[in-house]
C-alpha cells in the first residue's frame, strides 16, 4: 500500500435527505478547515434519496478539491445486492473528488460479512481498495477467513464497555489480524442513544476519549483513521453542525442546543500530530470545555443502559463521570482556572508550550462553567459556556449528551 496517512469522517447519507449541493459544500468547508481529507459517505441499501444525495455530494466534493468514497451499510437496511453495489460504485469511481489509494478506488462498509462472497465479484467488476468493517466476527475469525477478501481491516470498537475508559486494546487485535494490510482505526468522542423506536437506549463512556483516543492513534499509528461519526445525531457522537432535518425525531430532546462544533477545533492539533509524528508547534492558545448539563444520578434515567444490549448491564450513572472536561492548547506555560458558578476555581498548572487535558467535578456546584488561561496571573484567554449546570434537569429526565463550547 502507497499513499500518506490519511483521517476521514463518516457521514450518514441517511440523515441528509433534505440537503442541498450547498448543504454540502457547507460540510466539506468545515471537514477541510478541520484538516479533514474525506467523508466516508455512509449508505443504506434502500433509501431512496441516495443517488440525489451521492451526486449532489460529489459535485461540491468537486468543485472544492476534497474527497469522497463510499461506506456500504448493510445493517440499518439489510444488505446490499452485489449488483447495486457494482451500479453504485461506477457511478463515482471516476470522479476526481473520488479517494484512491494505489489509484483505485476506496470502499468500506458498515458490517455485512456475511455477505463477504460478494466482494469476489465486486472486486472483479470495478478496482476497489477495500477496507470493510466487519467487526462483529471478531479480529481472530476475521484473520482466519476474510482477510484474503480485503485490502485492510477497519474496527468499530470505537467505545468501552461499562464504567471504564477506552483502550487500544481492540485497536493493537485488528492491526494485529490485518497483518500486512492496512488499518483503519476509530475514533468517537461519546456515545448516547435513547431511540426505544428503534430498539436503541444506552450509553457508552465519553468523558476524555477525544482526547485520549488521539494520543493512542500516536502510539497505534494506523494507516487511516475514521471519526465516527459527522452527523449520526441520534448516537450523540457528531462533530458536525446540528442539521434540524437530520436529527431524528425522538433524538430532539437530547440533541437541540447540544452542538459539538468545537471538538472539531481540536482537530488540525491532533491530525497533524498523527500525520508528522510528532507535536506541531503552538502558535495561539486555544482551550475547549464539555460537560452534561446536571449530574446523572439527579434525573431519571429514561429506561437507559449502562451497556449495549448485547453487553452487562452496568447503571448509566456509573458509567459517565459528572465532571467538566477541558483540553487546552497553550504556546508556552500557563495555568488554567476552570470554575463552575460563582465557586473558587480549580487549576491546573503546565510548564511550557503542549496540550494540557484535564477534568474538574461538579461536585455539589451549579451555574456557568468558565476556563480562564492564565500567565502572570492575567488572564490571556477565556472560555464561558453558553448554559449551566443545573443541579437537576427541568423535565426530569437526565440527558447523557454534552455540551461543548471553546474559543476556536
Amino acid at each position: 500500500m502507497s499513499g500518506p496517512k490519511s483521517v476521514f469522517a463518516h457521514h450518514v447519507v441517511g440523515n441528509t435527505g433534505a440537503y442541498t449541493t450547498d448543504d454540502w459544500t457547507a460540510d466539506i468547508q468545515l471537514a477541510q478547515k478541520a484538516g479533514i481529507d474525506a467523508f466516508a459517505l455512509n449508505i443504506a441499501a434502500k433509501t431512496d434519496y441516495n443517488n440525489t444525495q451521492l451526486a449532489n455530494a460529489y459535485t461540491a466534493a468537486e468543485n472544492l478539491g476534497f474527497k469522497l468514497f463510499l461506506s456500504f451499510d448493510y445493517a440499518a437496511q439489510g444488505p446490499w445486492d452485489a449488483s447495486a453495489v457494482i451500479s453504485t460504485l461506477q457511478d463515482h469511481v471516476n470522479s476526481p473528488a473520488q479517494f484512491k489509494v494505489d489509484n483505485r478506488s476506496f470502499v468500506s462498509t458498515f458490517e455485512g460479512p456475511d455477505n463477504s462472497g460478494d466482494w469476489v465479484a465486486i472486486r472483479e467488476a470495478v478496482p476497489i481498495f477495500f477496507l470493510p468493517d466487519w467487526t462483529s466476527v471478531g479480529p481472530d475469525t476475521f484473520r482466519a477467513s476474510k482477510l484474503e477478501l480485503v485490502d485492510g481491516a477497519f474496527s468499530w470498537d470505537a467505545w468501552p464497555q461499562g464504567a471504564t475508559d477506552k483502550t487500544d486494546d481492540s485497536d493493537k487485535a485488528w492491526k494485529d489480524a490485518a497483518g500486512s494490510k492496512a488499518y483503519m482505526m476509530p475514533i468517537s468522542p461519546w456515545f448516547y442513544t435513547n431511540l426505544p423506536e428503534y430498539q436503541k437506549n444506552w450509553l457508552w463512556r465519553g468523558d476524555d476519549m477525544w482526547h485520549n483516543r488521539w494520543q493512542q492513534v500516536l502510539e497505534i499509528q494506523p494507516n487511516f483513521v475514521e471519526i465516527v461519526t459527522w452527523n449520526d445525531y441520534g448516537e450523540s457522537h457528531y462533530i458536525g453542525p446540528i442539521k434540524d432535518q437530520g436529527v431524528p425525531s425522538g433524538a430532539h430532546k437530547y440533541v437541540d442546543n447540544m452542538p459539538h462544533d468545537h471538538w472539531r477545533d481540536l482537530l488540525p492539533y491532533y491530525i497533524a500530530a498523527y500525520k508528522n509524528g510528532q507535536a506541531p508547534t503552538i502558535t495561539e492558545d486555544k482551550a475547549h470545555i464539555w460537560f452534561r448539563l446536571t449530574p446523572a444520578a439527579a434525573g431519571n434515567n429514561g429506561g437507559t443502559a449502562g451497556n449495549a444490549p448485547y453487553q452487562p448491564y452496568v447503571d448509566p450513572n456509573v458509567v459517565v463521570q459528572d465532571k467538566v472536561f477541558f483540553t487546552a492548547l497553550l504556546r508556552d506555560s500557563a495555568d488554567v482556572a476552570v470554575y463552575i458558578g460563582d465557586s473558587s476555581a480549580d487549576t491546573v498548572h503546565q510548564d511550557g508550550a503542549g496540550v494540557l487535558h484535564g477534568s474538574v467535578p461538579f461536585n455539589g456546584r451549579t451555574g456557568k462553567v468558565r476556563l480562564e488561561v492564565l500567565r502572570n496571573s492575567k488572564s490571556v484567554l477565556s472560555v464561558v459556556s453558553e448554559v449551566e449546570i443545573a443541579a437537576s434537569p427541568a423535565n426530569g429526565l437526565t440527558n447523557y449528551n454534552a455540551w461543548v463550547g471553546g474559543s476556536g
